[in-house]
């Protein structure tokens, strides 16, 4: 009598079924995989015809494009690009990543360190243990876009100017849309934790070997409208928007000197430089004020009636101020002390 427990053989059709639909599954995804290092491959390209007659330089020695099958794996050797004002980054390696399930959100990193070039001051080397990016959500206005660095240093290059960072344990930057019921904005969030400053530099005299710290919290309006061929062309559209940017909170933390920023607004005025206006919080101001004198940053007569400003607005060891940025000066109360920042070089 036969056992009726004992196992029932699958056909030869169900078994060619189950093959054949394999297969299928196989060569679908395999194409769908093609198709989107294509896709990758044309973006890239694109994008970077698209930096190029807007004025900037992007180049790469070779690109290499694999991942298969549940990733995009894009590397580019000797990548590079460089503004119209001068300002240039570069890498020996330029890795990319994303997963086949989310095309796009991708992470990137600079596994053998960066270069970024100033105008007038020349290359900085940066390498560290961690180098990375990541850019996600691109429909958004702006898209989501974070940098980490963690124990970094900053080398200028033979015959460049000294930077005013030497190391920093960890850097970090974000840029989020605000949800929809916040309205048009965008936060920008910046972090520089436990720098150490090159002693010749203005930060050296200020920190000695104390560590340095840099936090900036703000709120860009008008976001929607941050948009143009190129960076001055979006700045000036996004001011003639009404876009400002609110300061939540920041500073600058150089061994026991502070400058605090508890609000503010700025803006840019058609000169390209910062306009606005600063409620800041200055710790030992009279020595980081010394330290702008003695490197020619600020007039010797000016550190004397800005000392004058701060010492008349103290108690205890902390002075409270303004920091106005109107007519291309920046002022320190009523005493003009140093050009305003420059956002970015008007044609």
């Amino acid at each position: 009598m036969p056992d009726p427990t004992a196992p029932r053989k699958l056909s030869p059709l169900r078994l060619y079924i189950a093959f054949g639909l394999a297969f299928i599954l196989v060569a679908a995804w395999s194409a769908a995989w093609i198709w989107a290092r294509g896709e990758a491959e044309a973006r890239i390209d694109a994008g970077a015809e698209a930096l190029r007659n807007a004025g900037y330089e992007v180049a790469w020695k070779e690109r290499s494009i694999g991942g298969y099958p549940f990733r995009l794996n894009v590397t580019l050797t000797e990548a590079r690009i460089r503004d119209r004002s001068g300002w240039a980054l570069e890498t020996p390696k330029l890795e990319a990543q994303a997963f086949m399930h989310a095309l796009t959100s991708w992470v990137l990193a600079a596994p053998d360190g960066a270069t970024f070039v100033r105008p007038i001051g020349g290359p900085v080397r940066v390498s560290g243990k961690t180098l990375r990016a990541s850019l996600s959500h691109l429909t958004n206005t702006p898209p989501n876009v974070s940098f980490e660095g963690v124990g970094l240093t900053f080398q200028p290059a033979a015959g460049a100017q000294p930077f005013g960072l030497q190391a920093a344990e960890r850097v970090e930057f974000h840029l989020r849309q605000a949800p929809s019921e916040v309205g048009d904005e965008a936060g920008v969030w910046l972090s520089v934790k436990d720098g150490k400053a090159r002693l010749s530099g203005l930060l050296g005299r200020i920190a000695g070997e104390k560590p340095v710290s840099i936090e900036w919290d703000g709120r860009m309006s008008k976001i929607s409208a941050f948009r143009g061929q190129d960076w001055p062309t979006a700045v000036r559209a996004w001011v003639a928007a009404g876009g400002q940017m609110n300061v939540r909170r920041g500073g600058l933390t150089a061994g026991d000197a502070l400058i605090g920023v508890n609000a503010g607004t700025l803006s840019v005025g058609s000169d390209g430089r910062a306009r606005g206006v600063l409620d800041v919080s200055l710790r030992q101001a009279p020595r980081a004020l010394g330290a702008l004198g003695s490197t020619g940053t600020i007039p010797q007569d000016r550190v004397e009636a800005a000392t004058a400003v701060t010492t008349a607005r103290q108690e205890g060891d902390v002075a409270r101020a303004t920091l106005n940025f109107e007519a291309g000066q920046t002022t320190l109360g009523p005493v003009a002390i140093a050009p305003a920042p420059k956002v970015y070089e008007p044609n």
